[in-house]
């Protein structure tokens, strides 16, 4: 079953979201797990939950995609800012105990002050931390652009920060399209390619989930500059090749292109069209 959706607010509840997804031709969603330029979540609505719970199971829904707010930045230099990326994350995965086996997205973060390694020291701390505890929920590392001091934008930076956690069962990474274009792998042109290098150093079977989108910028710019499907850098030969690709087809596939809903859903009847097993 090919899993694809887009990301879609949840100001209105989980299941409105649902709803809205089915609406829009998907079978999956990410949302921002609370306020993605601050720190506020959403309240629990236990009646929601079990709704949207439900409705999941009788529409056949792919794993959902939580994404942590953009403030977490657990390799900050500021001590605070460190304190609040571990407790949002506590937060956030507990609500998610709610659910059944979401995924929850986080961007690795800037090190800014410090340096890369000391960066990434941070991170792992924090996840050793935090999933000292077991939860329900699969963590996903997102693979970065590179832009300023952007850590996980090379395999070998993801495989350091899995390996440095103690509990790294349900570590897993989302692949960005646009983000590892512009971070210098060509997966345009040697999409294969790509793929044995993430296998050959962080293992294919970590990889759970998609962020497909095109690029405004060129390859290796280390820009995060996402476009629509088609009218950018990477294109629609390459997506398709993607969507369709043996080792990625059945993952799941969140589009972040710069859309309203009538925008994703038809990005959504396009991809669906460019799928070999439709």
């Amino acid at each position: 079953m090919f899993k694809i959706g887009c990301h879609l607010s949840i100001s209105d509840g989980y299941l409105a979201a649902a709803k809205q997804a089915s609406a829009l031709g998907a079978n999956t969603f990410q949302y921002f797990s609370r306020n993605p330029r601050g720190g506020s979540a959403r309240k629990v609505d236990e009646k929601d939950i079990t709704a949207f719970n439900e409705y999941l199971k009788e529409n056949n829904f792919g794993k959902i995609v939580a994404h942590a707010p953009y403030t977490l930045n657990a390799c900050s230099a500021e001590p605070r800012t460190r304190v609040f990326a571990r407790e949002c994350m506590q937060g956030d995965l507990e609500t998610m105990r709610n659910f059944d086996g979401f995924y929850y997205n986080f961007h690795p973060g800037s090190h800014t002050a410090l340096t890369a390694d000391e960066g990434i020291g941070l991170i792992t701390a924090q996840l050793n931390a935090i999933l000292s505890t077991d939860y329900n929920t699969t963590v996903l590392l997102e693979t970065m652009s590179g832009k300023g001091s952007e850590l996980g934008y090379s395999f070998e930076q993801l495989k350091t920060i899995i390996d440095g956690v103690e509990n790294n069962k349900n570590l897993g990474v989302l692949l960005d399209t646009c983000h590892i274009y512009s971070a210098g792998y060509d997966i345009v042109n040697d999409l294969d390619g790509t793929l044995e290098k993430f296998d050959s150093v962080v293992g294919i079977e970590r990889l759970k989930a998609i962020h497909v989108n095109d690029s405004m910028t060129p390859f290796d710019s280390r820009k995060d500059r996402h476009e629509k499907l088609g009218k950018g850098t990477i294109g629609l030969d390459a997506i398709a090749r993607i969507i369709n690709h043996d080792s990625l087809k059945d993952l799941v596939f969140i589009l972040e292109t710069p859309n309203e809903l009538d925008g994703y859903k038809y990005e959504i009847e396009l991809l669906k069209s460019l799928r070999n097993d439709k």
